[in-house]
């Protein structure tokens, strides 16, 4: 029987068809390529959203009041004055938030993207993005997203550092300073890190004493600190300053303690914990709290 030149549902071209459907049902959406709408984001490419770019939303950005991180003031006028230039079009640096654990390194950031935006409105606000640590590999990707945008844009990626044999901090050096297309002008990086020169101190000295030319191959590995223009250090805090967190937390919330049984709780608090830090006394405000039946609304 002569060929009618149709085909039936087994006839080979409807069955390439079927299989080029199918193969299309289960490849991922391909990463978007300008910005969602919104003021906050988490790039995420291993779920590849559609619609979003690998950039999932952040309605609130979990913050606290700029006003209420003590100890840090100098820290935190740096960064702001930094930021408040970046936003304004200025030129600004990639600032390293570095130092101890717990002294408020993440939250300044946040609170500082809060207070930035507090006067902005619509396409003058800025964009808070965060990376995670194993996804910077991705990072040149994401740039050239946002190098389409025409939005401001921090990108803040929180305890940042590399490991032996780790090799994706090439794509960051490259992403800030380095490569032919360079950062975009309309972002700016953030990063915190308990490390200055983000590389453990024993793989820079193993570098060191095993190189032919020890200078030269450490280079490579702590130069990558060298990118960032602002250095900001983040050390332990005295009883003092401890206390002027403790009292202004409390007092911003409104716990109902005297002023003497509150010194007395934090003090026997931070030699329960041994170490006296923000995030030590943010965790005494909120046990506080919750055995005065009260609520951190604010």
């Amino acid at each position: 029987m002569a060929n009618s030149g149709k085909s039936d549902a087994f006839g080979e071209p409807a069955l390439l068809a079927r299989i080029a459907e199918a193969l299309e049902r289960l490849a991922p959406p391909a990463l978007g390529a300008t910005l969602p709408d919104g003021d906050a984001f988490v790039w995420e490419p291993a779920l590849r959203t559609e619609g979003g770019g690998g950039l999932v939303a952040v309605p609130h950005v979990a913050h606290v009041d700029l006003d209420l991180l003590k100890g840090v003031e100098n820290q935190r006028d740096t960064l702001l004055a930094n930021t408040r230039r970046f936003a304004q079009g200025l030129p600004a640096n990639n600032a390293l938030l570095w130092g101890a654990r717990g002294m408020g390194k993440s939250s300044l950031v946040k609170a500082v993207h809060e207070e930035v935006n507090e006067d902005r409105r619509g396409p003058d606000r800025l964009v808070l993005i965060e990376i995670h640590r194993e996804d910077i590999d991705t990072l040149p990707l994401l740039l050239r997203i946002l190098r389409k945008a025409t939005r401001r844009v921090v990108l803040f990626c929180d305890d940042l550092s590399f490991d032996k044999d780790d090799t994706s901090y090439k794509s960051l050096k490259a992403a800030l300073e380095g490569g032919i297309e360079g950062r975009p002008v309309n972002t700016i990086f953030y990063a915190t890190s308990n490390r200055r020169h983000l590389m453990p101190r024993d793989l820079v000295d193993n570098e060191r004493g095993t190189a032919i030319n020890p200078g030269e191959a450490v280079e490579e590995k702590v130069s990558l600190s060298d990118r960032f223009g602002l250095w900001l250090g983040f050390h332990h805090c005295g009883q003092d300053e401890y206390l002027s967190m403790i009292e202004a937390y409390a007092g911003f919330y409104k716990l109902k303690i005297a002023p003497d049984e509150l010194r007395k709780q934090a003090l026997a608090w931070a030699m329960g914990r041994g170490a006296r830090s923000g995030r030590v006394a943010w965790q005494f405000i909120q046990n506080l709290a919750g055995e005065l039946g009260q609520t951190l609304d604010g």
